[in-house]
């Protein structure tokens, strides 16, 4: 009886430990009920430094805009957005992400303004079940020589924004080029990608200076453009850098030598920090501009509501945009799993009520318009954010690079396939 009495108590003891495994897979196993899901997405930006006003805050509202929207759609899929600040130091990225994978079970990382945090981030979701939405990061490496089945890129990148600014201008006469460039893989890439236009189109660029990010005193740097003699002087900068630039260089003038201005990489909230008494004439080019349809004015006007009366930025667009379309693969794809749905994303082309007809190609960028933009006179502009004009635009095949010419192995995988 004894004998008999320790067995049944150790198969009380076998379903109970067997119980509570279940119930410990279960708090993490992203499935609520069933079927009901779950998914969650950390929003990994720059929330102190000069990328915090293109992304930041404004990012988050974005992501939650998004997840919101796509559970109204689908109240039995439940979605989770997190956040955390990367410092624009590439190491502290990488360990968010890691972090965020390992123990907190984020399912996809979005976002990531700052290329070099982008490439670190690119590489610790590369091969894990998780996914990269780089809607901010610009380096076009992301879906060339390091693209990933783990990662797709959304709203603009390095090529698309000097190749769609340099051809409209190199296009109107403007030969001659210079470059002022942060020193890091964002302004790097962007004065090779937008050489090779220019000088494809006929001009030459007549210098080049790199600058640490964060800088304050642009003098020596704006002399050495202006003693250049370029009929364009090009900023391949970003955030507060692109700010601190435009009005450094109407302190000193060189506007009044009929020079063209350009900004590959800047938004409507620089234009408007700038001033447009100071910033009128810059050329920019944008994915999203607010006020381009009545579709884009409804979002934005939901969006400032939020952000206490703040405009969207396409980094802002971007992130909605990227985060919608992601979430609708996933339930297509039946799973969390990364390259499951990034698969199901590259399938068919998206109707996007943001970015108009988007296409996820085999290497992961997400193609659609590029429009040409031009910072407003004062008495032209009706309110605070009425900024820009449009004054060309390029279609998503024109606008991004080639799929054959970015050397991503995942386009001869897929010809193969």
């Amino acid at each position: 009886m004894l004998i008999n009495h320790l067995v049944k108590n150790m198969g009380i003891l076998l379903r109970l430990l067997l119980g509570a495994s279940l119930l410990a897979i279960c708090a993490w196993w992203p499935v609520l009920a069933e079927g009901s899901r779950a998914i969650k997405i950390g929003v990994l930006n720059d929330a102190s430094g000069p990328y915090s006003d293109n992304a930041g805050e404004g990012s988050v509202t974005a992501a939650k805009m998004a997840a919101e929207d796509f559970m109204h759609q689908h109240p039995d899929f439940r979605v989770e957005i997190i956040s955390a600040d990367h410092q624009n130091k590439a190491d502290v990225g990488a360990g968010i992400a890691r972090r965020w994978i390992d123990q907190d079970r984020v399912d996809a990382i979005a976002d990531v303004p700052n290329s070099a945090v982008g490439l670190a981030v690119n590489e610790v979701v590369r091969g894990t079940k998780a996914a990269l939405i780089a809607s901010s990061a610009a380096s076009s490496d992301l879906t060339g020589k390091y693209c990933s089945p783990n990662t797709i890129q959304w709203t603009f990148d390095t090529w698309a924004a000097s190749h769609t600014i340099a051809s409209y201008l190199v296009r109107h006469g403007a030969k001659k080029w210079y470059f002022i460039a942060t020193d890091n893989a964002l302004g790097k890439s962007m004065v090779v990608d937008g050489t090779s236009v220019i000088k494809s189109g006929g001009g030459s660029v007549l210098g080049s200076v790199n600058v640490p990010i964060n800088t304050a005193d642009y003098a020596s740097f704006i002399l050495q453009a202006d003693s250049a003699g370029a009929d364009v002087i090009a900023f391949a900068t970003a955030g507060g850098d692109t700010v601190n630039l435009i009005k450094q260089s109407a302190e000193f003038g060189l506007k009044q030598n009929g020079r063209t201005f350009a900004a590959l990489l800047t938004t409507t909230n620089d234009v408007e920090s700038s001033g447009l008494a100071v910033a009128q004439g810059l050329i920019i080019t944008q994915p999203f501009y607010w006020d381009l349809n009545d579709t884009s004015r409804a979002w934005s006007a939901r969006f400032s509501e939020r952000q206490h009366g703040h405009s969207p930025t396409a980094f802002h667009a971007g992130v909605y945009s990227s985060i919608r379309a992601y979430l609708n693969a996933a339930l297509a794809a039946g799973t969390n799993d990364a390259q499951a749905v990034i698969r199901k994303i590259k399938e068919n082309p998206i109707d996007d009520d943001l970015f108009g007809r988007v296409v996820v190609r085999a290497d992961g960028r997400a193609i659609h318009d590029m429009y040409i933009l031009k910072v407003k006179a004062p008495a032209a502009s009706k309110t605070k954010w009425d900024l820009l004009e449009q004054v060309g635009v390029l279609t998503g095949p024109e606008a991004f690079r080639p799929l054959e010419e970015g050397g991503c192995a995942l386009v001869q995988q897929s010809k193969s396939d």
